[in-house]
């Protein structure tokens, strides 16, 4: 029984339904209760128990085709019977290419290549694989980060603005002393700052390792841009992500980090960045995004002061919290409760194309963005 839940757990996280450790041990305690002897009876207990969004029922109902169809005598088959056909009824629901291969435990599962981009786009980043991630580094190469723009105190050339009496007589020095051609000037725009705060603790971890691919992209794409790590303390890794080699910044990240997967006082590193480079301009006039499933150890007082704080330096807050996309969710308590009233817009995180909002939601200005 429980050789054939852990395969068929196999069979649905490749199919993109989230199948973690915790859901196929429910799922036999589901069987303990309900027997194997009737079909209907596994499809539901299954269903129950790994469905959690609309989108999977569909999945699962293939998968469940192509993985259960054979059961004879009341009984489920040996795992190795399912070799073709899973092969075959997955294509109805996954494009890509299919391939039977025997894990390190002499199981045989079925295994999907990456996904194409279109599907990857949509993917929770919770579901990827390795092949994917190295997908994940081309799309965010092509996805630009700038902040929002705005009017600098340096003055240039235009068409119209404040009448520029210097250049205005410098050109008539050309024409014998007459102003043929007035000359104007106007403030220049320049994109604002952006700062990336990444959660890197352990309730992040499904997430953390896609988030500081995005933070890379970011800090070598040339824009305005620093980037800081957050657990139990506050550390800035600008610098050490901005190789163009994803490996090797992530990996100087890592080292860089001496908290990495440990607990979360959001709070606290809030309090060392407004103290330590907030108040001296990093977040002043600046578009901060805080990425975060917004669990604290620590004094929740000391996080609602904080983003108090931050909300007045900043010119806008931007909070991703890759939890905003599980079905029913909604940020009633703990640090999520206590910051949300400080932050313009609320995003998730999850998948590649709350990314793309994300890129958009940094370059808006404020009266565009969606708050929260």
């Amino acid at each position: 029984m429980q050789r054939a839940a852990v395969a068929f757990g196999r069979v649905l996280r490749r199919a993109g339904i989230a199948a973690g450790t915790d859901r196929t041990l429910e799922f036999v305690r589901a069987l303990e209760e309900v027997g194997m002897e009737r079909r209907q009876s596994v499809y539901w207990a299954g269903r129950a128990t790994f469905c959690s969004r609309p989108e999977d029922l569909k999945l699962y109902d293939a998968a469940f085709r192509a993985f259960w169809d054979e059961m004879s005598s009341g009984e489920l088959p040996p795992v190795s019977r399912r070799k073709e056909r899973s092969a075959v009824d997955l294509d109805s629901v996954q494009p890509p290419k299919k391939t039977v291969e025997s894990d390190p435990e002499g199981e045989e599962a079925v295994h999907l290549r990456y996904s194409p981009v279109e599907v990857l786009r949509s993917k929770d980043f919770a579901l990827y694989t390795a092949e994917e991630f190295e997908e994940l580094r081309r799309l965010l190469a092509d996805l630009r980060l700038s902040g929002a723009l705005r009017r600098s105190r340096r003055l240039e050339p235009a068409r119209r603005g404040r009448f520029d009496q210097r250049r205005t007589l410098r050109g008539a020095l050309r024409t014998g002393g007459e102003a043929l051609r007035h000359r104007f000037r106007a403030p220049r725009w320049q994109p604002r700052r952006v700062v990336l705060l990444c959660d890197i603790s352990g309730s992040m971890a499904q997430y953390s390792r896609a988030l500081m691919r995005f933070l890379h992209a970011g800090v070598i794409s040339g824009a305005r841009l620093e980037a800081y790590a957050m657990g139990t303390r506050l550390t800035r890794i600008t610098r050490e992500l901005a190789s163009k080699d994803p490996d090797r910044a992530l990996s100087e990240a890592a080292d860089a980090v001496r908290d990495w997967s440990g607990g979360t006082r959001l709070g606290d590193a809030m309090k060392e960045f407004v103290d330590r480079w907030g108040q001296r301009g990093m977040a002043r006039g600046s578009v901060v995004v805080i990425l975060s499933d917004g669990w604290d150890r620590g004094d929740l007082g000391v996080l609602r002061e904080q983003m108090a704080r931050l909300k007045r330096l900043a010119y806008k807050v931007i909070w991703v919290n890759p939890l905003k996309a599980a079905p029913g969710y909604r940020p009633l308590a703990g640090g999520m409760a206590a910051a949300l009233p400080y932050v313009d817009v609320f995003l998730s995180g999850h998948n590649f194309e709350s990314l793309e909002e994300l890129a958009n939601a940094i370059a808006s200005t404020i009266e565009e963005g969606d708050r929260a």
